[in-house]
């Protein structure tokens, strides 16, 4: 995260605020383009690597303006859930994060479509160029992302079927385990190899933000000395409120999470923040801050 820091203070003045507008408008002028003309995102727009090296190299940006679903309805839908989705990881990370997060999704989508044209290159002897990657893992991967954060988040699915997000997530990174698989099955090792690392390349911004964004700390030996002592200390001590008692000396906590019950006595560089969407004043470290249950005041029958 250090890195992802160093990056915001010297580039964070050049983020677009509202990215995700934006490529929204992408979306639909690529739509209106394919209803017009099916056939023109497909043989001048779309990242064909063949063509790109044989000189067409503005195929390397053109390829973001993807056509959506035609039919109205699903368009409208789907369009609001990327924008949805956009504008809630912006508000999280801020505008440079989820810019980095943006464009680090199309340079590695790009990757992975050389990868694919060189490794079939090496296996048949021969390039397959008219592979089109477009924006469905960049989308996924914003999926991905969003579904890390919130994870709680309810979605109606088939409009009538609440069901949390992360679940969502869990079923399409299953899916893309079974593809990752039936290619080692049905094309042998090396297809199924070079099909993984395709994959593996184009959500390679979700797995560099995840990864880099893990609190390791928890899982370090010091922690664990550092819980053992917890745990020994909170034998010998009485919780009232805020009001911490520990060999007969009370001390006022002012921060406390509502989930692993640290203070800032456990550790001084814990930070806290309330929830929105609690009811009621329910305070969080960063730990948990995202992945708690909301807490909701049952209505009166």
């Amino acid at each position: 995260m250090n890195f992802m820091n160093r990056l915001e203070r010297r580039f964070g003045r050049f983020a677009i605020p509202n990215l995700i507008r934006y490529i929204i408008v992408l979306y639909v002028i690529g739509t209106v383009i394919d209803i017009v003309n099916p056939s023109f995102y497909y043989q001048w727009l779309m990242l064909d690597l063949g063509r790109v090296l044989d000189g067409q190299i503005w195929r390397l940006i053109t390829f973001i303006i993807y056509p959506m679903d035609s039919n109205p309805i699903f368009l409208f839908f789907e369009l609001y859930l990327y924008y949805m989705i956009g504008t809630s990881l912006e508000n999280a990370w801020g505008s440079f994060r989820f810019n980095l997060y943006y464009v680090s999704g199309i340079l590695f989508t790009i990757i992975a479509a050389f990868l694919f044209y060189f490794g079939t290159w090496l296996i048949l002897g021969t390039p397959v160029s008219g592979y089109g990657f477009g924006m469905e893992y960049i989308n996924r991967s914003m999926f991905f992302a969003f579904a890390a954060l919130y994870p709680n988040i309810q979605f109606l699915l088939f409009f009538m079927i609440p069901v949390k997000v992360k679940y969502l997530g869990y079923l399409y990174g299953g899916l893309l385990i079974l593809q990752v698989i039936l290619g080692f099955v049905e094309n042998g090792m090396i297809w199924g190899s070079l099909q993984m690392l395709v994959i593996l390349a184009s959500f390679a911004n979700f797995l560099w933000f995840f990864l880099s964004t893990r609190n390791y700390r928890r899982i370090s030996p010091g922690e664990f000395r550092r819980r053992a002592a917890y745990r020994k200390q909170i034998r010998n001590a009485r919780h009232t409120g805020n009001v911490v008692q520990f060999n007969g000396k009370k001390t006022e906590a002012r921060h406390r999470c509502a989930v692993c019950g640290r203070t800032e006595f456990d550790d001084d560089k814990l930070e806290f923040r309330f929830c929105s969407k609690c009811d009621g004043n329910y305070e969080y470290c960063m730990d948990h801050l995202f992945t708690h249950e909301h807490v909701h005041k049952k209505e009166n029958q």
